[in-house]
């Protein structure tokens, strides 16, 4: 089945270019002029992904893809900026865009972004807003519904694949999760070429959630056999958690 992608800008010209080249590439495309009927169109109809232009009359990008991930919805966002200052792309990150292309831009990158999202995310059909109960550990709390960590009550800025790793440590907590495995839930499968990634998604996680991300207590080591989740933060737990080799 081709994936099925809607454009959201305000500007003719773009969608038309868009969604023609799109349609070119054996995708199936949507079109919206506007954000403020992004979120009543995603219940009748979720398409694979969202391409999202920030600059827009009534409702601007930001505003939308706010929206979109204060309700818990994990849809891929590609944003389309047209402003030289980076601070937009920074935002549109935080609150967890996939990624983001500057205008004016070749059709062909749109494509080859919008096929490395799909990849990243598993080609897995984005889910609704996740109704699920915060999980605590430690001074955390983690909002599954509105994608959120906060610390003592006050929000913590994640990326959608800091978010995602996260979620997937509590997930299994307490259970000892290789290389290849994270890999595969992160991914949807695994991909040797992205060891380097996974390390640093690692480092910028244990930089938000432990007092000191060179001896952490959550997310531990276990040498040889991958990581660990520990809710209570005790150290040593990791090789208690590890099966006998």
């Amino acid at each position: 089945m081709n994936p099925s992608i809607l454009v959201v800008d305000d500007d003719p010209v773009v969608r038309e270019l868009v969604g023609s080249y799109l349609q070119g590439r054996g995708f199936k495309v949507d079109m919206l002029e506007h954000g403020l009927a992004l979120q009543r169109k995603l219940q009748d109809d979720r398409p694979a992904l969202i391409v999202l232009d920030i600059m827009m009359p009534q409702l601007d990008g930001i505003s939308a893809l706010r929206a979109l991930r204060v309700a818990g919805d994990d849809i891929p966002v590609i944003l389309l900026t047209a402003r030289a200052d980076p601070i937009d792309r920074v935002i549109g990150l935080e609150l967890g865009a996939d990624d983001y292309l500057g205008k004016p831009f070749e059709p062909s990158e749109l494509v080859a972004r919008i096929r490395t999202v799909l990849r990243r995310r598993g080609a897995i059909a984005p889910s609704a807003p996740e109704q699920r109960a915060p999980y605590r550990f430690g001074r955390f709390e983690v909002n599954f519904p509105a994608r959120e960590l906060r610390r003592e009550g006050e929000r913590i800025a994640l990326r959608s694949s800091e978010f995602a790793m996260l979620k997937i440590f509590v997930t299994h907590a307490m259970t000892v999760l290789t290389r290849a495995q994270l890999l595969e839930k992160l991914h949807g499968h695994s991909d040797m070429h992205r060891n380097r990634s996974l390390d640093v998604s690692i480092w910028r996680l244990r930089r938000l959630i432990e007092v000191d991300p060179s001896e952490p207590r959550y997310v531990q080591t276990v040498w040889g056999r991958g990581y660990v989740f520990v809710p209570d933060g005790e150290i040593g737990a990791a090789e208690r958690a590890a099966p006998p080799a």
